[in-house]
């Protein structure tokens, strides 16, 4: 058995192992090639496992940009025929180096409830649970009407500035576990906007008075996408506005030709949750959150 760190060869096998697993994750071979065939920068490794040349597991790291103290993610996955081999605790052991080599203090995993046991060896604890979610975008109810004053625009046709503003807010206020305080404006734009991950032509802002009061964002491309974060100002709750966005985001991915769309909501989100059952989602699967101290 092999582990290494990932390379621009092993894109097409790495994707064939998510759809076959973990297809509501949205791995696109697009992201996988840019991910692989650019420069390593610290915290954010890519692991593979191979018996005899075939690749049987997969791990990825990422730092949770703005947390204070730095907080790290990882993904773990292996195929079933191959578990019990030692194989992903060797994984997970390549991710914690990384993630504390990048100045990392938590690790934190959404897990498959059954794999709860096991992480807990290495330290992790479960805070709670996490659903995901996926729909066919050209199955998505009429688009509600938006109220007077708010005009809905594709972030594609939004200055950075503004939603960079949102952003912030969305970040400091959203459920979880990792306490996100400010970024960087230059690396926001970066990682977020300037990413050729972000569909930002199948995003969607609500913008009243001049600011970007509600918005959804999309990671993926033109076949599946996967809802980043949707997020209201909180002076503008209430409202149904993270519903007008996710609709006109999901309308505007079914005129390009998308036919897959998936998100991920914390249990403790109802209101989010709310949005997503009316939109029509359906439940795909539901994880652990774990987190365990590096």
């Amino acid at each position: 058995m092999e582990i290494r760190a990932a390379g621009p060869g092993d894109v097409d096998a790495a994707v064939a192992l998510h759809d076959a697993m973990v297809p509501y994750l949205v791995v696109t071979r697009g992201m996988l090639v840019r991910r692989l065939g650019t420069p390593v920068v610290p915290g954010r490794g890519t692991f593979a496992a191979l018996d005899h040349g075939e690749l049987v597991g997969w791990a990825t790291t990422g730092l949770i940009g703005g947390s204070v103290p730095l907080d790290g993610e990882l993904r773990v996955i292996v195929r079933p025929e191959y578990r019990r081999r030692g194989i992903g605790t060797r994984l997970l052991e390549a991710t914690h180096a990384n993630l504390r080599a990048a100045g990392a203090t938590t690790a934190r995993v959404f897990a498959d409830p059954r794999a709860v046991g096991w992480a807990a060896r290495f330290g992790y604890r479960q805070t709670r649970q996490v659903h995901y979610a996926g729909i066919d975008p050209r199955k998505v109810p009429p688009q509600p009407e938006a109220p007077s004053a708010v005009h809905l625009v594709p972030l594609s046709d939004v200055d950075p500035h503004l939603l960079y503003a949102a952003d912030m807010v969305a970040q400091r206020t959203k459920p979880g576990d990792a306490k996100i305080s400010s970024r960087p404006y230059d690396e926001w734009l970066a990682a977020v906007w300037n990413s050729q991950d972000t569909v930002l032509d199948l995003s969607m802002a609500a913008i009243h008075q001049g600011e970007v009061v509600a918005f959804t964002l999309g990671l993926g491309d033109h076949t599946k996408i996967w809802s980043k974060m949707t997020s209201t100002m909180p002076q503008y709750r209430g409202r149904g506005l993270a519903k007008l966005v996710k609709a006109a985001a999901l309308h505007r991915a079914a005129d390009a030709g998308v036919e897959g769309a998936y998100t991920a909501n914390y249990d403790g989100n109802t209101p989010m949750l709310a949005v997503n059952e009316w939109l029509g989602y359906h439940r795909i699967a539901t994880h652990a959150v774990l987190i365990c101290p590096l």
